[in-house]
């Protein structure tokens, strides 16, 4: 793509992001980049609090590859210093600082991640250590008064926690502060960051006035739901996909995404284009295309890019001959069901065992708009069968290479393959 087409990037720079603080301003900073010949500086942050990183980290380093492809110069900040505070955004209590081996462990893991998805040899790599850990007492109070506590606590979090009489540390209050600090050391005309991170961008803006710079432009991009189709992406929560994990893995979880939620990966994770990808709904809408064949060309080109294309095509090729031709129990009652069941699949352990809530989560996943909540009360109510049987609330065992049919409520039905 030409540098100098700017409609083209507006187009791109916006595809799937949730907000941007202004349109107006970016397509004036990229006009001036095309007048002065001049890249513009693309900053986006990450803490180094898990030595791994999975696909809902990867929003923001594709939306940064985007960028390098146009010509502009990405920075990928390792936030060493930030990591020992603990971002507070979103909690409702004091986050456990890291030690500075921990942060400094996972900050080498995350140099070696990236390079998957961006060029090493066109992006920087800083970490804000180099300017923090030098910062003298006397230079750190100067920074804390560009900015008042009243203006910290209309953060939303912080505004929650000090009306319920929660503490909040007053090393906090430094953590959008510092993040802030970094726009400016880096002189950034673009930052991107979740949602949740919208306070801390907009900090940003206002240090770099502070301090005599013209404010960057903020663009958030929505936070990417793990393969629950419910929670926000976690390793804690056990719903994540890994980019280092194998390919197969990757094929194999992302087959277990719903279809709806799969046109949101697609949209925030796919080198597709929109169209492409517009056409793609509208023939699986019209009947012209199986959602499967659908998911599965996503999941292939998800392992293919963190495992290369051999990798990736073979992760289809095993994942079909173990599960696409397996074939519903013998045993099964089938008059009553449907002519035809949609396929759906769910990655896990090799034999795992759910209770109410966790089968409320996978019908969930499965079986949109149904609700987590909605799905644990039809199995505690006993409105849920596997293979003609109750699922008991205590706990159901679902085995890797297995299928099921299940029923939930009176009508509706899915062919699950584990």
């Amino acid at each position: 793509m030409q540098l100098k087409d700017i409609d083209a990037q507006m187009e791109l720079i916006t595809r799937g992001a949730a907000e941007v603080i202004s349109e107006a301003e970016l397509r004036k900073k990229l006009e001036r980049s095309i007048k002065e010949n001049r890249p513009l500086r693309v900053k986006a942050g990450f803490d180094p609090t898990a030595p791994d990183l999975h696909l809902g980290h990867t929003v923001l380093i594709h939306k940064m590859k985007q960028f390098q492809d146009m010509g502009h110069e990405v920075m990928f900040l390792i936030g060493d210093f930030t990591g020992m505070i603990g971002d507070p955004s979103g909690k409702s209590e004091t986050r456990p600082a890291l030690t500075p081996e921990q942060v400094r462990q996972n900050a080498e893991t995350y140099k070696e991640q990236i390079g998957k998805v961006l060029d090493l040899s066109k992006t920087t790599i800083e970490f804000n250590s180099r300017w923090m850990a030098p910062m003298s007492s006397t230079e750190m109070i100067q920074l804390a008064a560009r900015y008042t506590v009243a203006r910290m606590l209309e953060r939303d979090d912080f505004h929650k926690r000090f009306r319920d009489q929660r503490p909040i540390s007053v090393h906090e209050f430094l953590y959008p502060l510092i993040q802030g600090y970094d726009s400016v050391m880096l002189k950034a005309d673009i930052e991107l960051g979740g949602t949740d991170q919208k306070f801390n961008l907009l900090v940003g803006r206002e240090l770099q006035k502070e301090y005599g710079q013209e404010p960057q432009v903020v663009i958030m991009m929505p936070l990417l739901e793990g393969t629950d189709g419910v929670n926000k992406m976690s390793k804690s929560l056990g719903n994540y996909i890994g980019i280092n994990e194998p390919a197969k893995d990757i094929f194999g979880k992302t087959m277990s995404v719903s279809d709806d939620m799969m046109f949101k990966y697609y949209e925030l994770l796919s080198e597709k284009s929109s169209a492409d990808i517009y056409r793609m709904r509208e023939d699986i809408e019209a009947g012209k295309l199986h959602p499967m064949e659908a998911k599965k060309a996503l999941a292939g080109e998800l392992a293919a890019r963190y495992h290369g294309a051999e990798a990736g095509t073979k992760a289809r090729q095993d994942f079909e001959s173990q599960f696409s031709r397996g074939q519903a129990p013998e045993d099964m009652e089938t008059a009553a069901l449907p002519p035809e069941l949609h396929e759906k699949f769910f990655a896990g352990k090799a034999t795992a065992k759910l209770d109410a809530a966790g089968l409320g989560k996978v019908l969930s996943a499965l079986m949109p708009p149904m609700s987590a909540s909605e799905g644990k009360r039809l199995v505690v109510q006993g409105g849920v069968e596997i293979d003609g049987v109750k699922a008991s609330p205590a706990g159901v065992e679902l085995a890797a290479g297995s299928t099921y049919v299940i029923k939930a409520g009176k009508k509706k039905y899915i062919k699950l393959k584990v």
